[in-house]
């Protein structure tokens, strides 16, 4: 019995030694203040050109926002369903940084047709995504710019997307799947 306490005690000091270094680790948000700061300043810049951008809050949190700039002709397609937060749409899109690196598209896919990017609104896309879609109708195109709180936040994607990335969308809603109205 003697013999576990000291093995027992090793392991305790090994895990509080472990936690301890991954609590006290690099801090990514002075390792990318640089970048963090470039987007900030290019998003503030975008949100202050009102005249093309229409700043667009969700119904569900006042408190965030994405930046909207409608291609179409909007009156077109104001009759057109819009999705709902529990709806799965068909997409077309193009993605990139705001320093107009790309990081995907549909247009590489093939299923399930071509270039459509098939989706759930809630749980399956970020937030901003989410945001976005929701305020369009069918039809609709346009450019969404994401702020990172609505992105990816603090964490990395891939090779490309950094923390505190600003994401830039070329969105265009093809069709709502199975729309269903609920009286």
């Amino acid at each position: 019995m003697k013999k576990r306490f000291p093995i027992f005690g090793m392991l305790a000091t090994l895990a509080i030694t472990l936690l301890m270094g991954s609590c006290m680790g690099k801090d990514d948000s002075e390792t990318y203040k640089d970048w963090r700061q470039q987007n900030e300043d290019w998003f503030a810049k975008q949100a202050a050109n009102t005249s093309y951008y229409t700043t667009v809050r969700p119904s569900w949190n006042n408190s965030v926002y994405v930046l909207m700039h409608w291609y179409n002709d909007r009156s077109k397609t104001a009759g057109n369903l819009k999705p709902l937060y529990t709806s799965t749409v068909d997409v077309k899109y193009r993605g990139k940084l705001y320093d107009d690196t790309p990081f995907d598209s549909s247009y590489l896919r093939t299923s399930p047709a071509d270039s459509i990017f098939r989706v759930q609104v809630s749980g399956d896309v970020i937030e901003g995504w989410a945001v976005a879609l929701t305020n369009m109708h069918v039809g609709d195109s346009c450019e969404v710019i994401i702020p990172y709180n609505l992105a990816y936040g603090t964490y990395s994607r891939g090779t490309v997307i950094k923390p505190y990335s600003m994401l830039i969308f070329d969105l265009k809603l093809k069709s709502i799947n199975n729309y269903e109205t609920k009286y």
